[in-house]
């Protein structure tokens, strides 16, 4: 454990300095853009990491999809997304979701049970959802402004609120308190593999569209990214459960008067041959609307803000 401390004080520095270095270098390079004043070093930053990615991740990411069979694929995603609930739970109790938090706990420790350590997702068949909460969402729920957006080497998209929540979200992480150190890097890198691998297509079908890539990743992180902190996602499971339960009751009354033997009412229809009926003589001259009864507004796009 000794040897994790260092390390973990070590990875802390390093990231205080390369935050504090690119906030310096992007400082210089302002746009504007409220959200992303720092687009020209993010732009570098982006053409920096998609060499890398092109060069390194990306083969060995395909290669691993090709070669590798896919239940071993599904079990390492199940094993280190496993790990994840621990941390996931603790944020949601942070935020003061109890019952989520209840959630991800026993999530974790059904599937390192009766998942074997995780290696098979038997939660999610039981009805326990998968969530993923992080640091960055925490002080999101708490008021912390996410402030600018921010292109991290290697590790990609971010904002400042993220970055600084950073070195909390890997002390969470469990994966990083093994102490046998080569098997603790082993599996870091084995599971940036797995998670480049999983998004192989996503990132194919991109790459041939003909947009600013830059862009796009951009604006989709952070619209993504508000919708976890304002839990947009879950008001919307929350208004299809209800709906759902609306249309079983509706069904459930409609069986019931079968039974009885009542009939739908049927809607009259008007014979088109017959004559229409003559409206009074002092009648006032219809309208589209009543001076009181305005037409209802438009809907209201229900996209989330970024905080």
């Amino acid at each position: 454990m000794k040897y994790n401390n260092k390390t973990a004080r070590y990875r802390t520095s390093g990231l205080a300095l390369a935050v504090g270095a690119s906030l310096l270098l992007s400082g210089c390079a302002t746009t504007n853009n409220p959200t992303d004043p720092f687009e020209k070093f993010n732009r570098a930053m982006f053409t920096f990491n998609d060499a890398v990615d092109r060069n390194a991740l990306k083969p060995v990411a395909t290669a691993y999809k090709e070669v590798t069979p896919s239940f071993v694929q599904t079990g390492v995603n199940n094993f280190f997304g496993n790990l994840s609930d621990l941390w996931s739970s603790a944020n949601q109790f942070a935020q003061f979701k109890g019952r989520d938090g209840l959630n991800d706990l026993g999530r974790f420790a059904m599937n390192s049970t009766l998942g074997l350590a995780g290696l098979l997702d038997v939660a999610t068949s039981a009805g326990l959802r998968k969530h993923n909460e992080d640091l960055g969402q925490t002080l999101g729920y708490w008021g912390v402004p996410s402030g600018p957006y921010l292109m991290l080497p290697i590790l990609g998209p971010s904002t400042v609120r993220d970055t600084v929540a950073l070195p909390g979200d890997w002390w969470g992480d469990a994966w990083t308190h093994v102490d046998n150190i080569p098997l603790r890097n082993s599996g870091i890198l084995l599971r940036a593999v797995d998670q480049r691998a999983s998004v192989l297509d996503a990132s194919n079908l991109l790459e041939d569209a003909a947009l600013d890539r830059y862009e796009f990743i951009r604006d989709g992180y952070l619209q993504r990214r508000a919708s976890k902190v304002l839990d947009t996602d879950k008001a919307q499971e929350r208004s299809e459960k209800v709906q759902g339960q609306i249309d079983k009751v509706q069904e459930k009354v409609t069986e019931r008067l079968e039974k009885l033997g009542v009939k739908k009412p049927e809607t009259p229809s008007q014979d088109a041959d017959a004559p229409a009926a003559a409206a009074p003589a002092d009648a006032a001259p219809a309208t589209d609307s009543a001076p009181n009864n305005p037409p209802a507004p438009a809907p209201v796009s229900s996209g989330a803000a970024t905080k």
